[in-house]
């Protein structure tokens, strides 16, 4: 099946080119950015040899759809979607952090819990707590931005404001935005019989000095959700929950003895696994939005790109 794993398109326009983890982000004339979600899947900071068919598309239409729905409270970059792997929007200058928000002792956060550790990004997690039980209130656990190839650090908002990296009166904007679309995602969230459990927002600067959401929102790739059906009774008996995330795919490395370490080798994905967590990313898609997932054509992704944006662009 034809995947997106790598993109060299040269629009009108075209200023510069950016590839991070997952996205490839094309500086245009008139300050627009334009963002390819490529079919490429990270895990533990790393890329995985093998795209997964569809993944691009569904992370761009969720994200999409989710920064419609928070417009109202949050402003966000995007201005126009051409093609189902493709955002448009205003070039910002972007915060070297991201904003990571758990509802939920779950993931990295249950890691360090079980390590013994009690303080995640200076921040004290209750004693006593059971892993996926909800924490009084939802924590804010900032990580550093990494390049692709580096991992994301852990950083407390005090080194943060320490270090220059972001204004101590901007950082009081990203956590009021943070904490409201942590609000309203669980919302959302709650009415699809979901439960966001963790999540992570990324911001910038538009030219004109506006703090806008950036990047994506409210997908799998940067999120975690449990089913709501049945999470108190599997909690009650101590049992695993039934999750909608790309935990799966990061619990089937850690089986296979990969976790991102120096020294260790990403294992082999068969073209069977491949179409399990494409299959997965689908299911994902149609819960976390509740509409039916239409595939585009992949016969020639990157034509089919082409064309939808210089379209777009009027040329």
């Amino acid at each position: 099946m034809n995947t997106i794993t790598d993109t060299n398109f040269n629009f009108p326009g075209q200023k510069d080119l950016y590839k991070g983890k997952v996205r490839e982000v094309y500086t245009l004339d008139n300050d627009l950015l334009l963002m390819v979600a490529t079919d490429r899947l990270s895990a533990f900071d790393v890329v995985m040899p093998k795209g997964i068919p569809y993944k691009g598309q569904i992370l761009n239409q969720i994200a999409t759809k989710m920064m419609k729905d928070t417009e109202d409270i949050v402003p966000n970059w995007l201005v126009a979607t051409p093609d189902p792997n493709v955002a448009i929007g205003k070039r910002c200058d972007p915060y070297k952090v991201e904003m990571v928000i758990r509802g939920y002792m779950s993931g990295h956060a249950a890691r360090e819990y079980k390590a013994g550790r009690r303080m995640l990004c200076g921040v004290p997690m209750p004693d006593g707590m059971k892993e996926n039980d909800a924490f009084p209130n939802p924590i804010i656990t900032p990580a550093t931005k990494a390049e692709m190839g580096d991992h994301d650090e852990d950083i407390s908002r005090e080194d943060i404001l320490k270090r220059g990296i972001v204004s101590e009166a901007d950082y009081l904007v990203l956590e009021d935005y943070t904490r409201k679309l942590f609000k309203r995602g669980s919302e959302i969230a709650t009415s699809r019989g979901l439960i966001l459990v963790d999540t992570k927002y990324e911001f910038g600067k538009t030219s004109d000095g506006e703090i806008v959401l950036i990047d994506e929102i409210h997908t799998p790739d940067s999120s975690r959700y449990f089913y709501a059906d049945g999470y108190a009774e599997r909690q009650a008996k101590g049992e695993a929950q039934k999750q909608l995330s790309k935990e799966f795919v990061r619990q089937w490395l850690i089986s296979h003895d990969f976790q991102g370490l120096e020294g260790q080798t990403v294992p082999e994905m068969s073209d069977e696994y491949i179409t399990t967590v494409s299959d997965r990313y689908i299911e994902l898609y149609e819960n976390i939005t509740g509409e039916a997932f239409a595939k585009a054509d992949v016969s020639n992704i990157e034509a089919r790109i082409e064309g939808n944006v210089l379209s777009y662009l009027g040329v």
